[in-house]
């Protein structure tokens, strides 16, 4: 009986302590206009921001210049099939060469078709014709629809000389079209059917706005509470030991709270608005949140214990951005990175969120197919809930010292 009460006792204790953390927590983040900024404003505005950046998806019409030393019917035919493609536009026919590479260093056009004087009496002699195209590689996606563009045009030419080259020599109709092509393919694209660059960046910058509004508004707090001198003063004094945990549970309650409105509104309402990629059933999504906020916020809770003013988060915030970016893996494969960067990544919750996160609501993984990022997602969260709790009872006992001396 003496257990039960005890136990009893501990525990309205403990949900008494979690409730002054988590209300005093509260009332800090409400009176911060900065951390309201970063948490509310930041987090609605910035996917709808970048939306409206992307919202085009894909480049379409990309300036073009064309020399054409040929000036026959079958340079002008490619040239007219070339510019019905939708990815470019012939903006500029020059005399020559050195006038269109003009026009490409002013940035007037994004790429260059140069047919030669010899082209059509290549074709003529049935010898291998060519035709030369120089892209602006400062940007793959003016490289990307240049290529396409002249890709497409390429093949559907070479079919053309190819059927035309079968009638003289006496095989026309069908047959001529099964000697070209005799296994027609059927190229079909998953989770990003239109190629849409929006389609591909976007989900993964959702999780990065959830992850880094978080990470930092909390070091925001904490430089404010160094800066204040208020990290020992709002820890009550029964908590100072053993009890050190129930202030991180109490505060991440918080952040909890005030992330489960927002994170639905990002990772649900978002996609739909802006028509991307939205495949993933709503359950399993949110059952996947949970543990990437949870783990989200003790990783910022644990980095913000070196966090000694509000610039040193801002810098932090800066420092991490980047580096969470390019290691969550979307842009370029995990498996292609060096091993140690490879290695490093596994310990950043953006990048198993990110990974989830496109599994599920682009290419509508259930959990059990997303288990990987799920389980270290929730072993992340127990590790750093450790470390921010070490962290914060050093710091708590390193200025109880001070206060003493």
């Amino acid at each position: 009986m003496k257990k039960v009460t005890g136990f009893l006792t501990y525990l309205s204790v403990g949900l008494r302590d979690l409730w002054w953390v988590a209300t005093n927590e509260l009332r800090h983040i409400f009176r911060d206009r900065g951390v309201m900024l970063i948490f509310f404003v930041a987090g609605i505005a910035y996917p709808i921001l970048y939306n409206g950046i992307y919202k085009n998806e894909a480049l379409y019409e990309i300036p073009v210049a064309v020399v054409d030393h040929s000036h026959s019917p079958e340079s002008r035919e490619f040239l007219r099939k070339f510019n019905a493609a939708q990815e470019v536009k012939i903006s500029n026919r020059c005399l020559s060469l050195e006038e269109a590479k003009a026009l490409f260093t002013d940035g007037e056009v994004h790429g260059i078709v140069y047919i030669p004087s010899d082209y059509h009496l290549k074709l003529a002699r049935m010898e291998q014709a060519t035709i030369s195209i120089y892209n602006d590689m400062s940007s793959f996606l003016y490289y990307k629809g240049l290529m396409m563009a002249t890709n497409y045009t390429m093949l559907d030419q070479l079919r053309s000389i190819q059927i035309k080259r079968y009638n003289a020599a006496g095989i026309g109709g069908e047959q001529a079209e099964q000697l070209v092509e005799a296994i027609p393919g059927n190229d079909v694209g998953f989770y990003n059917p239109g190629g849409g660059f929006a389609s591909f960046l976007l989900p993964a910058l959702l999780i990065l706005i959830i992850h880094q509004t978080l990470f930092f508004g909390i070091g925001m707090l904490a430089g404010t509470a160094r800066e204040e001198s208020r990290t020992h003063s709002s820890i009550p004094e029964h908590l100072h030991g053993r009890g050190i945990y129930r202030v991180v549970i109490g505060k991440a309650i918080a952040y909890f709270l005030l992330y489960i409105p927002i994170t639905a509104y990002i990772v649900g309402f978002i996609p739909k608005f802006f028509n991307l990629p939205h495949i993933g059933e709503i359950g399993t999504l949110f059952s996947f949140m949970i543990p990437f906020l949870l783990a989200a916020i003790f990783f910022s809770m644990t980095v913000s214990v070196f966090v000694k003013n509000r610039e040193t988060g801002l810098i932090a915030f800066l420092f991490f951005t980047l580096i969470l970016l390019f290691l969550s893996g979307f842009s370029w494969p995990r498996q292609n990175m060096p091993e140690v960067w490879r290695l490093i990544s596994y310990l950043f919750p953006s990048t198993h969120g990110v990974q989830g996160y496109i599994k599920i609501n682009s290419a509508g993984a259930t959990l059990s197919q997303v288990r990987f990022e799920y389980i270290t997602l929730w072993l992340l969260a127990g590790f750093y809930f450790i470390a921010a709790s070490i962290s914060l009872h050093l710091v708590v006992k390193r200025e109880s010292r001070q206060i003493q001396q």
